[in-house]
């Protein structure tokens, strides 16, 4: 009993360390917010310049290459030729080619939910795409009779490079209908799999954090679906009485990032605390990460616990497992990448990662072990933009969606 208390001890004095680290490199930034809230809950930030800026971190010269016409841009997927679907939150699907952004948007796109961070989500192309042509999107489902209730859903269609998608059909209906924010992320893992993330934040109307602990609840999951929306027999639940088959890890508050790491394959989130505490995990089946019951964070009133934080003080329990690294005080943490291009050889293997406050980049410095180290850096404070997604395209580059209403898509490239 001794050791096992001695060894949670050094867990939470490890993790602190790290945290401590991202107060240093964060809390400069939480000092410049962008400027109001608008009604559909995002933030109306600064104006962006037209013209490329140089900007310089270390030993790293870059520039920064915007592309405006955008209005709350959520995600981004590379078509085989290069060019680029954007998703909107307002519920437009649109596309970039040959490097332009083109006026006229894809219709085809359900009716979503326009509401606070509601909307239209993230967008993913299929393994398979050049044969089938098939794309994923999430995207907020709004609840018959119900004006600000929506279930996080899960759509494919067909795109052929027009103007429209085909085949447009719902493969997975969460069950978690909620009138607080549920954000939903996709990623296909390497065996082939949908990963599909589903946030359960606030007590409300519809939805609880608490349904992040409920086996019957696809809230506060990362579910596993095959590519036909259906549970795939090699779930860690499947079979399991009270468990929904779609499960794969749960205890998730609300995760604005779903990647696949890109040596080991491995599954990485972001998700967002509530008073704090935002976190990078790694997805492994079968895991409970923690919320509502723990968290670095704490409730929206400043205390240790409440309605809008986790139920026990101690960030601590046995069974449920510690984030790779935590920010406190809260940077919103958003899209993230592992850097793997030759564009810039200084950052190979680094974490790229969004920040919603404090207008920023995130680079996360990792080692050879994959352990985060010193120097990290707050990357394109000087824009004062909401940075919502971070990709790495085909050509090497970073691309980056800003979350503002005047949205843009922003090419990281050597100066």
């Amino acid at each position: 009993m001794f050791e096992r208390f001695v060894l949670t001890l050094k867990r939470i004095l490890v993790v602190n360390s790290i945290a401590l680290i991202f107060v240093v490199a964060t809390g400069r930034a939480q000092q410049a917010p962008a400027t109001y809230e608008d009604p559909s809950g995002g933030y109306v930030g600064f104006p962006l310049g037209d013209t490329p800026q140089a900007f310089r971190a270390g030993k790293t010269s870059y520039r920064v290459v915007p592309m405006k016409g955008l209005t709350r841009p959520w995600a981004l997927a590379f078509l085989p030729n290069g060019d680029i679907l954007i998703t909107e939150r307002g519920g437009r699907l649109r596309i970039v080619r040959n490097g332009v952004l083109d006026a006229r948007e894809i219709i085809g796109i359900p009716p979503v939910l326009r509401l606070r961070g509601f909307g239209l989500m993230d967008i993913a192309l299929h393994p398979r795409f050049a044969e089938n042509r098939l794309i994923y999107f999430t995207y907020s489902k709004p609840k018959a009779g119900e004006k600000d209730v929506a279930a996080a859903t899960l759509a494919r269609a067909r795109y052929e490079g027009g103007y429209a998608l085909s085949d447009v059909r719902d493969v997975f209906v969460s069950n978690a209908w909620t009138d607080q924010a549920s954000m939903a992320r996709i990623v296909f893992g390497r065996d082939g799999k949908i990963y599909m993330s589903i946030g359960m934040t606030h007590p409300g109307r519809f939805g609880d954090p608490r349904d992040a602990q409920d086996p019957a609840s696809h809230g506060g999951k990362v579910l596993r679906l095959n590519d036909d929306g259906t549970a795939p027999a090699d779930n860690p639940f499947v079979g399991r009485e009270g468990y929904r088959p779609e499960i794969y890890a749960l205890g998730i508050r609300n995760s604005l990032g779903l990647i696949v790491h890109p040596e080991t394959g491995e599954i990485w989130n972001t998700e967002n605390g509530p008073f704090g505490g935002d976190e990078i995990n790694i997805i492994r089946a079968g895991r409970n990460y923690g919320w509502p019951i723990v968290s670095y964070g704490r409730s929206y009133s400043g205390e240790l616990t409440g309605d809008t934080g986790p139920s026990q003080a101690e960030p601590c329990a046995p069974g449920m497992e510690q984030p790779f690294l935590f920010w406190n005080p809260s940077i919103a943490a958003a899209g993230m990448v592992f850097y793997t291009g030759d564009r810039f050889p200084e950052w190979k293997g680094h974490l790229f990662v969004g920040a919603l406050r404090g207008n920023q980049l995130q680079h996360v410095t990792i080692d050879a072990k994959g352990l985060p180290q010193r120097p990290w850096h707050s990357l394109l404070t000087e824009l004062k933009q909401r940075i919502r997604e971070v990709r790495q395209g085909p050509d090497g580059l970073l691309y980056l969606l800003t979350d503002e209403d005047a949205g843009a898509l922003l090419r990281i490239e050597p100066a």
